[in-house]
C-alpha cells in the first residue's frame, strides 16, 4: 500500500501585519506529519511540509496536484492532505453560493486586488472540489483543514488571552456585506454530494464558525487539530466519528465554541480514520 501526504502551516504571511500572524499553524503541520509517520506507516519520504514561506499559493496547488497525480498514476492509494492557515472569503465567481461568498483558505502570499482578496493568492473551495474531483476511483484521501470558513461567529474568542480566531476579513468592508446572509453549509463544497466517495473531510468548524489559535499545555496550536491528534495517538484504530466525538469532547472541555465536522460516506465515517 502506497502512501502520499501533504501537511501545510502558515504562520506568517509576506504581506499582513504581525498583528494578523498567527502561532499554532506550523506546529500543527508538524504534529500531523508526525503522527502519520509514527502510526500510519508514512515514510519520510511520503510526507511533504510545506512552512510558512514555503506554502506560497502556487507551491501548495503544485505540491496538491503531484499528490492527485501520484494516486492517478496508480504510484499511491492512500492520501493525506491537511492545512492549518486562516480562512477567509472571496466574492462567488459562479453562482453556487447562496451568500454570494466562497470560502477560501490563506496561503502565505494572501493580497488584496481592490476590496478583496486576490483569487491568485488564496485557496477557493471550488478549487479544492475540483482537485478532489479528479481523484481516481478506489482511492483514499483524508483531508484535514484546520482553518475558519467565515466571519459571523468571531464574539469574543480573539478577547480571551492565548486564543485568536484563524479567520482574516475582506480588505475593507465593503467586501464583507455579503455575510450577513451566511448559513452552516458544513463545507458542503469541499464533498458535494456526487463526490462523498472521494476524499473525506475532518474539520475544525463549521462554516459559519472561527476555529482558534490556541495555546493549550504551553505550546500553540489550532485547537481543533490538538485534539485531533491526541486522540489518534491514544488510538489509531478508532472509527472516525469515535474520533469526532473525542475531539468535540475536548473542545467542549477546553471551553471552544467550535463545532468540529465530519464529512464522508456512512462506511467512512464508521471506517478507522486512514483507512
Amino acid at each position: 500500500m502506497s502512501k502520499s501526504a501533504l501537511c501545510v502551516g502558515i504562520n506568517k504571511f509576506k504581506f499582513l501585519p504581525q498583528s494578523s500572524w498567527l502561532q499554532g499553524c506550523v506546529n500543527d503541520a508538524e504534529d500531523l506529519s508526525t503522527l502519520l509517520a509514527e502510526k500510519y506507516g508514512f515514510a519520510a519520504s511520503d510526507i511533504t511540509v510545506l512552512r510558512d514561506a514555503k506554502a506560497t499559493k502556487k507551491a501548495v496547488m503544485a505540491e496538491l496536484s503531484k499528490l492527485v497525480e501520484a494516486a492517478a498514476t496508480g504510484k499511491a492509494d492512500h492520501l493525506v492532505f491537511t492545512f492549518s492557515s486562516h480562512g477567509t472569503q472571496i466574492p462567488d465567481t459562479n453562482g453556487d453560493e447562496a451568500d454570494r461568498l466562497d470560502e477560501a483558505f490563506a496561503c502565505y502570499d494572501i493580497n488584496n486586488t481592490g476590496d478583496a482578496w486576490d483569487p491568485a493568492t488564496v485557496i477557493a473551495d471550488d478549487e479544492l472540489a475540483d482537485v478532489f474531483a479528479s481523484l481516481p476511483d478506489g482511492i483514499r484521501m483524508d483531508v484535514v483543514l484546520d482553518t475558519c470558513h467565515s466571519g459571523t461567529g468571531l464574539k469574543s474568542l480573539d478577547l480571551v488571552p492565548g486564543r485568536r480566531p484563524r479567520f482574516l476579513p475582506a480588505p475593507t468592508p465593503r467586501a464583507v456585506i455579503a455575510t450577513e446572509f451566511n448559513d452552516s453549509r458544513t463545507l458542503r463544497d469541499m464533498v458535494k454530494s456526487a463526490k462523498l466517495s472521494k476524499p473525506v473531510l475532518m474539520a475544525a468548524c463549521r462554516s459559519d464558525q472561527t476555529a482558534a489559535d490556541a495555546l493549550i499545555d504551553g505550546r500553540y496550536n489550532g485547537a481543533f487539530t490538538y485534539h485531533f491528534v491526541k486522540s489518534l495517538r491514544s488510538d489509531a484504530t478508532l472509527g472516525r466519528a469515535e474520533i469526532l466525538k473525542l475531539v468535540s469532547k475536548g473542545l467542549k472541555a477546553g471551553n471552544f465554541d467550535q463545532v468540529a465536522q465530519l464529512e464522508g460516506t456512512t462506511a467512512a465515517r464508521k471506517a478507522a480514520w486512514g483507512s
